[in-house]
């Protein structure tokens, strides 16, 4: 029977099936550049988001969703405050396409690597939940609390988009420890208190100065107290880093790069910390302190992703594997 002959919905539609036929079977530089467009639009969302609200700009659209009761976009009787949070929004939309396009770009692959293909979707559902959050940001006057879980989603996601990069140039199949367990600990602990540091400067944001806008309200904590509070587990974090890379140049446990490049993220953090707090706090040092948070929680999972490798890739000493339990990818 002639295609023309068959009922609408059996025939294969060339257009269809030509990009069908387009989207790869196995990773492929499309899928590599996606996942990578996927973690940098995160942590630059965390950028236009901190820019919202060191200028003062988080009510630029007093509405949401739409920009004003009248208006979907921003008008010019708003100013530069209406165009910096217009235009914090519209990074949504390109994070919407950048998850679609990683959707589509793994879907067929998705039986042979369903981590990929739960990560993009996981990914693609936390977009529209980080944009309601924000919504409720604006909707509740930038209530410090909306405006902290709304960090909070986001960083979230940087974690899921670093595992994703990370999972597009792995081995897919079984992984197993490929260091020593002590060492794992450390990592975990590590990470642990990287999450407390985040969460407590998100606490110390939400004190200070820098609320989005004039009559913004704060959490009413003192700013001062939560700043040193503050400190006590970004300089645990810093001894827990250099405990780890010394295991690893002694010990010559794998996974020294990771190690160093959060070593190094630490110390710029610390650094700019310490400025911006003996500085009167900045809104340029601000804003860096938040996309270095990002870039923080990105090295940190970086390296505990590397505590585990591909069964066949795993070099390292029977002794030191003896009591690791294969997990699967």
């Amino acid at each position: 029977m002639p295609p023309e002959s068959l009922p609408y919905e059996e025939q294969d539609l060339p257009d269809v099936s030509r990009f069908k036929n387009w989207l790869p079977t196995q990773i492929d530089r499309r899928v590599r550049v996606f996942a990578w467009l996927s973690l940098i639009a995160q942590i630059v969302l965390i950028g236009t988001g901190g820019l919202v609200r060191l200028t003062a700009s988080g009510l630029g659209c007093p509405t949401w969703p739409t920009c004003t009761d009248d208006s979907l976009v921003n008008t010019p009787e708003m100013g530069i405050h209406g165009v910096i949070e217009f235009g914090n929004r519209l990074m949504t939309f390109v994070l919407v396409f950048i998850a679609i396009a990683m959707f589509l770009l793994v879907i067929r692959m998705r039986a042979e690597r369903r981590d990929l293909f739960t990560l993009s979707l996981l990914i693609g559902l936390g977009i529209p939940a980080q944009g309601v959050i924000g919504g409720l940001s604006v909707l509740t006057g930038l209530n410090p609390y909306v405006v902290g879980l709304h960090f909070v989603v986001s960083i979230a996601l940087v974690c899921l988009a670093t595992v994703l990069v990370q999972r597009v140039y792995a081995t897919p199949g079984p992984r197993a420890l490929a260091v020593p367990r002590w060492y794992a600990v450390i990592a975990h602990v590590t990470s642990a208190v990287v999450a407390v540091t985040i969460l407590v400067g998100i606490m110390t944001t939400g004190s200070g100065p820098h609320a989005g806008d004039a009559d913004a309200p704060r959490n009413g904590l003192d700013p001062v107290i939560l700043q040193h509070v503050h400190s006590w587990p970004a300089y645990a974090t810093l001894a827990l880093t250099v405990t780890m890379l010394v295991a690893v140049l002694i010990a010559k446990i794998p996974g020294g790069g990771p190690v160093l490049l959060l070593l190094a993220v630490e110390a710029v953090q610390i650094v700019v910390g310490l400025i911006q707090a003996r500085t009167g706090l900045p809104p340029l040092l601000v804003g860096l302190h938040m996309v270095l948070a990002a870039c923080l929680a990105a090295a940190m999972v970086n390296v505990v992703l590397g505590l585990k490798r591909p069964v066949i890739a795993i070099t390292t000493r029977p002794d030191e594997l003896a009591t690791a339990e294969p997990a699967r990818s």
